[in-house]
């Protein structure tokens, strides 16, 4: 849940501060003192669009800090975890945003600078914001898609996730065929060429690394004379003469000299590095073998020259083509024989992609038909609960369905699958369109809901909606912000008793003019707005019992300064109170959550 929050240079707001607790939170006061910059600050700790006009004229900045509650282990401690954030002393999670009058936004998350979409990540799991612009976007057909669904849960979450997959697939498949189809010509050229090079470099058949190996090799060849000479006069120096010649006894010989000179001495300081000069005599035999060695098989083979000399040839025929090097040559061949696998145009492949695109369109209506008929069931009993509500609000004799339609597609269509019998649009959300009615009272026809309802039927039908997609919304905290715009009277007074049993089982905010709904609060902020002539100032405190009268009291058509008006206020309070006393305890009733 959501502790606190402070704001700072917030619109008219200079600084405030909300203290909130578990329960229903009522926010009132005046029009223009600013009460919705308190839901403009939620959405902006959401990681809501930040807008420099937000900020207050003269400030440099808005800031709005909450303090969240968040227990170890849950999916919002583990989003600020995850980077790197840390909890306050008490395990909260405080976030921070900021917006620069310049329209530069800056997020912090658990004392760490974090971007704007971790706040979303956050607010996904702590807080949802419920306001007009939501009531005005839910009567798209998308969005009334997506309320149902969420209110589905895993029921539809589940065979979509899995319709989904197929339709990827199937995408992949179709799109692949027609390329193909479409690209015949061309990728017959251009596998030609490939099949071309492919063959020429197959006859040559390079080995990795081989041309680095023919120019070492062709080197030696072509130098064996002066490599033999140099290796000849490098192993004379070391062995000595062939012959055995004592006058040029080489340095093994002149090493054996010395070596008996030391050891022939008296002196034990001579003789002590003799072991040293054994060493060196022994490198320089082990050298004076691998140089015999050497040249043992250094062949000056005027045929095998010319055989690396051919190979070279044949090698750079392929590098002036296809790549700088022999490796380069091989990584083309690989990569051509890749691009061959998917640039068959023959009738064979063309029908095996085609029959392929065809099972998985089977496969996609299976999984369409399952989607569909679990939207269909919870599509009644989300038509049901809403028009429970509605009962409660003041409509008791409408009620509302929500029809689940096939969406037909044209021949035309790229996208089209056949479902029983029908060509339907596939699209990533299924082959359904879905659309809330309004049946206002019996034997009325069953319209579009902002076709058939007024301004406040459509509020009332809204939050009807709100409230029941709320029992099952797995987020602690919920915001209203006005949705009981166009209520009066006794639906007023249904609209707060709705909130209240809502507050049962979540923290419930609501921006509010209705002094009816107000009184149903457990606690009761109002934002106060002073003027000195030059500057507006707002700001927010928290009521007392006393306070609270006056405040409905002026809410009452601003009777607050009549005793008339503080009577009325005051019965108002009291009958809220026995309402909430004597109201049954709200559960959640999460669909496959």
């Amino acid at each position: 849940m959501l502790a606190e929050m402070r704001i700072q240079g917030l619109g008219v707001i200079d600084e405030a501060t909300l203290e909130l607790d578990p329960g229903f939170t009522v926010v009132t006061g005046e029009t223009g003192a600013g009460k919705t910059m308190v839901v403009t600050g939620l959405h902006l700790l959401g990681g809501g669009r930040a807008e420099a006009s937000r900020v207050r004229n003269g400030a440099e900045k808005a800031v709005v800090e909450g303090r969240f509650q968040a227990p170890a282990g849950s999916p919002a401690a583990k989003v600020a975890e995850e980077v790197g954030g840390e909890p306050d002393d008490d395990g909260s999670v405080i976030a921070v945003r900021t917006v620069g009058a310049d329209g530069r936004s800056r997020a912090h998350l658990g004392g760490r600078s974090v971007p704007v979409g971790v706040l979303s990540e956050l607010a996904e799991q702590l807080l949802a914001v419920h306001g007009q612009n939501d009531q005005l976007r839910l009567l798209r057909p998308a969005e009334q898609r997506s309320v149902l669904d969420r209110f589905a849960g895993d029921d539809v979450a589940a065979p979509l996730r899995a319709y989904r997959k197929v339709r990827d697939e199937w995408l992949r498949v179709a799109t692949e065929l027609t390329e193909r189809t479409e690209r015949a010509r061309e990728l017959a050229r251009e596998s030609e060429l490939l099949r071309h090079g492919l063959a020429e470099i197959n006859a040559v058949d390079p080995k990795p690394g081989e041309d680095e190996e023919l120019v070492a090799e062709a080197r030696r060849l072509a130098d064996a004379d002066q490599l033999r000479e140099a290796a000849s006069g490098a192993q004379y120096a070391v062995a000595g003469s062939p012959d055995g010649d004592p006058d040029t006894p080489g340095a093994l010989g002149l090493i054996g000299e010395a070596r008996r000179r030391l050891v022939a001495s008296d002196d034990p300081k001579l003789r002590d590095l003799e072991p040293r000069l054994v060493e060196a005599e022994t490198l320089l035999a082990d050298v004076g073998a691998e140089i015999a060695s050497y040249l043992e098989h250094l062949d000056a083979d005027p045929a095998r020259l010319e055989q690396v000399l051919a190979r070279q040839s044949e090698l750079k025929s392929l590098t002036r083509k296809y790549a700088a090097d022999v490796d380069g040559v091989i990584a083309w061949a690989q990569d051509a024989s890749s691009r061959l696998t998917g640039m068959d145009t023959s009738d064979e492949a063309l029908a095996a992609l085609a029959a392929r695109r065809d099972e998985l369109a089977g496969e996609l209506a299976v999984h369409a038909r399952q989607v569909t008929a679990a939207r269909t069931v919870a599509a009644e009993e989300l038509g049901r609960a809403v028009s429970d509500e509605l009962t409660g609000l003041a409509m008791p004799h409408a009620d509302v369905e929500v029809a689940v339609r096939p969406r037909v597609a044209e021949r035309s269509d790229a996208q089209a699958v056949e479902v029983d019998g029908r060509l339907l649009h596939a699209g990533a959300s299924g082959v359904d369109d879905v659309e809330l009615r309004l049946i206002a009272h019996p034997g009325a026809p069953a319209l579009p809901v902002h076709k058939g309802a007024s301004g406040g039927e459509l509020s009332r039908v809204m939050l009807a909606l709100e409230v029941v997609l709320s029992h099952s919304d797995p987020v602690p905290t919920l915001v209203f912000d006005e949705v009981d715009a166009g209520v009066g009277g006794r639906a007023a007074v249904e609209v707060g008793r709705r909130l209240a049993r809502l507050a049962r089982s979540h923290q419930v905010i609501v921006v509010t003019h209705l002094p009816q709904v107000a009184a149903f609060a457990d606690r009761h902020l109002v934002v106060d707005k002073t003027a000195d002539g030059i500057l507006t100032r707002s700001g927010v405190r928290r009521l007392d019992e006393s306070q609270r009268v006056v405040e409905l009291a002026r809410m009452l058509a601003g009777m607050d300064s009549t005793d008339t008006g503080r009577a009325h206020a005051e019965e108002l309070l009291a009958a809220a109170k026995a309402d909430k006393d004597s109201a049954p305890v709200v559960r959640r009733k999460g669909r496959g959550r």
